[in-house]
C-alpha cells in the first residue's frame, strides 16, 4: 500500500494583532490593498505630531504617521480618502502603541 499524500484542507493565514483587514480596499491601479500592517513608530516618525492629537485619533495627525508605518506603505492621500470604519480600526493600533505595557495590562483589568 502506497502511502497517497493526504488533501490538507485551505487554511486561512490568521492576521497578525498589527494588521487590519479593510472593509474597503485600496484600489492602486490594477491591484487592490486588503489589509495593513503597522508597526510601533520610533520616537522621530512621529515628528510634527502632537501625542495628544493622535491618541485622541485627530485625522490629520493619522494621514501623517500611518505612511510612515503602514506596511504595504500607504500615501497620505490613501489615507485621506480610506473608508471611516478602516480608518478608526487604524487609529486604535496607533493609539495602543503610544501606551506603556503596564498601562496596556491595568486598563485589561478593568475591562
Amino acid at each position: 500500500m502506497k502511502n497517497e499524500p493526504i488533501e490538507q484542507p485551505d487554511v486561512q493565514q490568521l492576521a497578525d494583532d498589527d494588521t487590519v483587514i479593510l472593509d474597503t480596499p485600496i484600489r492602486r491601479g490594477t491591484t487592490n490593498i486588503e489589509s495593513i500592517t503597522l508597526r510601533k513608530p520610533n520616537s522621530g516618525e512621529l515628528r510634527g505630531v502632537s501625542l495628544v492629537e493622535l491618541l485622541q485619533m485627530d485625522v490629520g495627525s493619522l494621514i501623517k504617521v500611518l505612511p510612515r508605518i503602514s506596511s504595504p506603505s500607504i500615501s497620505a492621500i490613501e489615507v485621506a480618502g480610506m473608508d471611516p470604519a478602516d480608518l478608526l480600526a487604524l487609529s486604535s493600533k496607533v493609539s495602543g502603541f503610544l501606551l506603556q505595557k503596564s498601562a496596556k495590562t491595568d486598563a485589561s483589568l478593568v475591562a
